[in-house]
């Protein structure tokens, strides 16, 4: 199938009668019901007493949370009590810390400038990776496909946020536009474009512990099902996501639940 993000592909709807290209990923076998399910899931959350009044504490927690699991994605695993105690020194890891900690700041600026916001992500993730002179620089081959990624991102559509933040991760990790540490720069930028577009305004869920429970093989079988362009790959991929989401609203309600105990 054609992806609706890649090169040429018409902009989401922006006026009233407008084709929407994203509005046939629901009929993609099993998609709708997932992303059904992933709905639930944060709302369950974004209903939990503790969020009255510690949602910044949650919040918190669930970024250091995804920083572990994102990094535990791309092959450096870390217990959390050793990230707490600052004692975590690869790169990877202090990469994904960083961008975890930098998302609140892009929020107002990813659906209007994602190009800036992506340039950002990839300085503070791969800052002890690159040379200083590689950092936020795309590399050529990835600009006709990062073109039609920020039409997705400032764009709108009638699709649920769960799926267009999993074309928007997707995408990303396909692209592999800067070479370096782009695993951890889609799985940012996706959770940017949940929070942006209301599945999770609070930022209190950790996708990216879901991503890391259903497994690292599993998350690269469904990556490449997504980059094969088939029906069945996107189709395959966009499940998985949503299934990560689902994952990841269960974390946020264990979050709220230690808290709630103190």
């Amino acid at each position: 199938m054609t992806i609706p993000v890649r090169p040429g592909a018409a902009r989401p709807a922006t006026r009233t009668g407008a084709p929407d290209p994203l509005a046939p990923l629901l009929d993609l076998p099993e998609v709708r019901e997932a992303a059904d399910a992933a709905r639930a899931g944060i709302d369950r959350l974004l209903g939990h007493k503790v969020l009255r009044r510690e949602s910044a504490g949650v919040s918190t927690e669930s970024a250091l949370r995804g920083a572990r699991a994102s990094a535990a994605l791309e092959g450096v695993d870390v217990p959390l009590a050793e990230l707490r105690a600052g004692n975590a020194e690869d790169p990877v890891v202090q990469g994904a810390l960083r961008v975890s900690a930098g998302i609140g700041s892009m929020v107002e600026t990813w659906s209007r400038a994602p190009g800036q916001v992506l340039a950002r992500l990839h300085v503070l993730a791969a800052a002890d990776l690159v040379d200083s002179g590689d950092l936020g620089r795309p590399a050529p081959h990835a600009g006709p496909r990062l073109s039609g990624l920020f039409s997705l991102v400032t764009g709108t559509t009638s699709a649920p946020a769960v799926l267009v933040a999993a074309l928007v991760h997707g995408e990303l990790a396909s692209i592999a536009p800067f070479g370096s540490a782009d695993g951890v720069v889609a799985r940012a930028a996706g959770r940017l474009t949940g929070i942006t577009r209301g599945l999770d305004p609070k930022a209190v869920s950790v996708p990216e512990v879901g991503f890391a429970e259903l497994g690292r093989d599993a998350y690269t079988e469904a990556l490449a099902g997504y980059a094969s362009g088939t029906a069945q790959g996107v189709a395959g991929w966009l499940v998985h996501c949503c299934r990560a989401t689902e994952h990841g609203a269960l974390e946020g309600l264990a979050i709220c639940e230690s808290l709630l105990r103190g």
